[in-house]
């Protein structure tokens, strides 16, 4: 019997939801609240100031439509980031350096799977929670797919040892400096400042994720036919374990250059405040020198490149919608009015409920707002004094937040870093949901557990800022 319903589309998933913004706009009440510029130059909301619109703004059908190519021009930077790293991974695949990396991968980890596993999700997590990494992690995404398929493993368990690592990473920082610096300094309490319990979940949030994904391995490898991705043809064809070339001396300079161009673009991250055109910039100067280390001719090197860009095509498209649900809700002046009709009933609930709700209002802003400092200046000085008047110390405001956005990123088809991930990977964004609810539904579970330990442990209370104080 042939199957009923078929899953649309990923493109067309979006455009859907896009529609749905675009429906809402005529919906949901519109308001605003009044913003005021901070000495860094973002926009912060002021809380108690949220009023409803007098002049109505109706979006028509052709401001739906205008909103698509707005929506690329909006997510530009991650859209030539990822042209760029498919171009010049494309480039390195031709000189063999690919091949022979997951070939010596191989030879360390072909009866070892689960230590793999754990050591990118580990690592990947730190990354994240130390210096904000994310889309950084595109350009390993096609050599994990290459190393997993050589396993007998699958695409899926590549994104997902790679997304599991990033989500939590953001989940549970310590000192992120795109979040937990931002989310600090607006709740005023001191940056940094709680640290020990950041640290102190890290390892346990890491085993989480690492269980979910070692779970579904352990299950591809027993039957690989129980893979969500089995009909789904890979970006990166595998080849048998004796094909994999032997690492010589051009491989290895090349994957040295490639080391060095990652400690520069963390060095440019927490030194220089670079993003996506300076990482864009550094990868293409590692194309460069791997196309003369590979002893590339010009020509080659350049068609290539562009196979490179060709494949990822349908990756770019998919980032660039995806942005677009955001813009639709932003002209249509109902995202304040989500925020303010979310936040509004926390204070009438208990410390512990309302803790809670923090995360789960967090956990769905993130889907209309998916930029993490973005969406701590929109919520957090909203939240602190709702916090502050049912007894919930700024600290686990802060702490809500973190989780909220951090655990979200893994599943929220708004965030252009995990579209450009399972995009690179050729894995479809339905089959990623149906592998990423389970794991984010431990996490919410987790998390929920802490902030109730949180409130209960009276967490922040000696960086609590006294309100109302004599001058």
């Amino acid at each position: 019997m042939t199957e009923r319903f078929k899953v649309p589309h990923t493109l067309i998933l979006l455009l859907g939801m896009m529609l749905v913004a675009y429906i809402a706009t005529w919906i949901v009440p519109q308001g605003f609240f009044e913003t005021i510029t901070l000495e860094n130059g973002r926009q912060s909301v002021v809380p108690g100031t949220f009023a409803l619109s007098e002049d109505k703004t109706r979006l028509t059908p052709m401001d739906f439509l205008v909103a698509i190519p707005r929506a690329f021009a909006a997510a530009q930077d991650v859209i030539f980031f990822v042209f760029i790293i498919g171009g010049v991974l494309a480039v390195a695949r031709a000189t063999g350096t690919i091949d022979a990396l997951i070939g010596s991968l191989l030879e360390r980890f072909s009866k070892k799977p689960q230590i793999l596993i754990f050591m990118v999700v580990f690592c990947f997590a730190l990354a994240s929670g130390a210096i904000g990494t994310a889309g950084e992690y595109i350009p390993f995404v096609l050599i994990l797919v290459g190393l997993c398929r050589a396993m007998r493993l699958d695409a899926m368990t590549a994104v997902g040892m790679t997304i599991t690592g990033y989500g939590i990473g953001y989940g549970v920082s310590a000192f992120n400096p795109f979040t937990v610096m931002i989310a600090q300094s607006i709740s005023d309490v001191p940056i940094y400042s709680g640290i020990e319990l950041r640290l102190a979940i890290f390892l346990p949030f890491v085993i989480i994720g690492f269980h979910h994904v070692w779970r579904y391995a352990k299950t591809v490898l027993a039957d690989p036919n129980a893979s969500l991705t089995a009909h789904i043809p890979s970006p990166l064809e595998g080849a048998d374990e004796s094909d994999y070339p032997k690492i010589v001396l051009a491989h290895k300079l090349i994957l040295f250059g490639l080391v060095a161009t990652i400690v520069a673009a963390v060095w440019g991250i927490s030194q220089r405040g670079w993003y996506l055109y300076e990482l864009g910039a550094l990868f293409i100067l590692w194309g460069l020198f791997t196309a003369v280390v590979g002893r590339l001719s010009a020509d080659t090197a350049a068609e290539q490149f562009i196979e490179g860009v060709k494949e990822l095509a349908t990756t770019a498209i998919l980032v660039g919608v995806a942005r677009g649900i955001a813009l639709i809700m932003e002209d249509g002046q109902i995202l304040h009015s989500l925020v303010y009709g979310m936040s509004y009933p926390l204070s009438y609930v208990g410390s512990e409920i309302a803790a809670i709700g923090m995360l789960i209002m967090q956990t769905l802003l993130n889907l209309f707002i998916p930029s993490g400092s973005g969406q701590a200046y929109v919520t957090i000085p909203l939240l602190a004094p709702v916090g502050d008047l049912v007894g919930i110390n700024r600290q686990i405001v802060v702490l809500a937040y973190q989780f909220g956005d951090g655990f979200s990123n893994m599943i929220i088809p708004t965030n252009a870093v995990l579209m450009g991930i399972i995009g690179m990977a050729g894995v479809p964004y339905h089959l990623w949901f149906r592998f990423c609810l389970p794991l984010l539904t431990k996490l919410m579970i987790a998390a929920s557990i802490v902030l109730v330990a949180a409130v209960l442990l009276d967490y922040g209370a000696d960086v609590q800022p006294v309100l109302n104080a004599s001058p």
